[in-house]
């Protein structure tokens, strides 16, 4: 699953190479950003430049760095490992959020690309020489650019101080289980209850255990949403040939089991058996714990929570954070078991 690569090497070098052809071809490499500029009229994704350093070599006087795929740039841009989180949690929660709510997402992001790092995990990626893309297949990222865009002039500053605020404030910490980084998973809003890891992701970690989060309901605009999906779409998706209305018959839809988190874990359409999972992503729901309802050729479906559920529920963060609790208290009752360590032991040992 996982790739050996190389990650770039950010000392001084300015390369310019001219395709002296029908096409003018320009690649820069300068310390903290590649930008691999596509030739005119093409349009696919940037040539990889190959890695000419080490992970441990990448370690200069500002630390870490991540080379962060940009997708809607088609380039890479390497950032220290601060400046990374920086950019993810200002992309990934909300900046009216609690203080120690940020705080907590600051340690699930670099726990997050620091594992990837250990790990040498280079999956998912479009391009070779990047470790992160700047979506949510990865973590979502924004650079400078794209952050003085999203925020007006006059909170720029504001904005940009509170983020730095959190990040400086959890530097260099990374959560760990058994003395080693976490997955650390994490989503939007929960239905009530996060999800134990095995009933949603093939794979069961002691650590992403399902607990109660009571805060998403009054907090979270996304914790109920209604979607009409028609009836042939429904069938085309899921790949069925016929559903029946009633929820008793061989060719209704009735759910067979709830997982922990009291989600959906398998649910029988059309005469046909699905996970939770795999109908909430075959059709679009924010979440795998939803009812429906026919209106004529419709089938309106009500779900609870956004996103997987595993982990991190942001806007419980936020309530927990509201009630007095500190961005600790907050990682460590997501993330069963966990201790907080700092991240610099375990890249200078990689």
């Amino acid at each position: 699953m996982y790739k050996k690569k190389r990650v770039l090497n950010h000392g001084v070098i300015l390369w310019v190479a001219v395709c002296l052809s029908s096409m003018l071809c320009v690649t820069i490499i300068v310390p903290g950003l590649l930008v691999k500029k596509i030739p005119h009229g093409d349009t696919e994704a940037p040539i990889s430049v190959q890695a000419n350093a080490t992970n441990k070599e990448s370690m200069g006087e500002q630390g870490l760095m991540i080379p962060v795929y940009l997708t809607k740039k088609a380039a890479i841009e390497t950032v220290p490992l601060e400046q990374y989180v920086k950019g993810v949690l200002a992309a990934e929660m909300p900046i009216e959020f609690e203080l120690e709510a940020l705080k907590a997402q600051a340690m699930a992001a670099r726990t997050y690309v620091v594992r990837r790092v250990l790990d040498k995990d280079y999956s998912n990626m479009p391009v070779s020489d990047a470790l992160v893309t700047d979506t949510t297949a990865h973590q979502a990222y924004l650079d400078e650019q794209e952050l003085r865009t999203k925020w007006d002039k006059g909170s720029y500053e504001t904005n940009m101080a509170k983020i730095t605020r959190a990040v400086d404030e959890t530097k260099d910490l990374i959560l760990t289980y058994e003395h080693k980084p976490i997955n650390a998973t994490f989503f939007s809003t929960s239905n009530g209850y996060t999800e134990n890891s095995e009933d949603y992701w093939p794979f069961k970690s002691p650590y992403l255990r399902s607990v109660p989060s009571p805060w998403d309901i009054q907090l979270s605009s996304r914790y109920q949403e209604t979607v009409n999906i028609s009836y042939q779409t429904v069938l085309q998706k899921l790949g069925v040939t016929s559903i029946a209305a009633a929820s008793t018959s061989a060719k209704g839809m009735s759910v067979l089991e709830w997982s922990t988190g009291h989600r959906i874990k398998q649910i029988k359409i059309g005469g046909k058996t699905f996970s939770g999972r795999e109908v909430r992503e075959k059709l679009g729901l924010a979440s795998s714990q939803f009812t429906w309802k026919w209106t004529g050729s419709q089938i309106a479906f009500t779900t609870y929570g956004y996103g997987h559920g595993v982990g991190l529920s942001q806007y419980g963060a936020n309530g927990m954070a509201k009630e007095g609790k500190t961005a600790e208290q907050i990682v460590t009752y997501y993330y069963t078991g966990i201790s907080i360590e700092k991240a610099s032991p375990f890249i200078t040992k990689s």
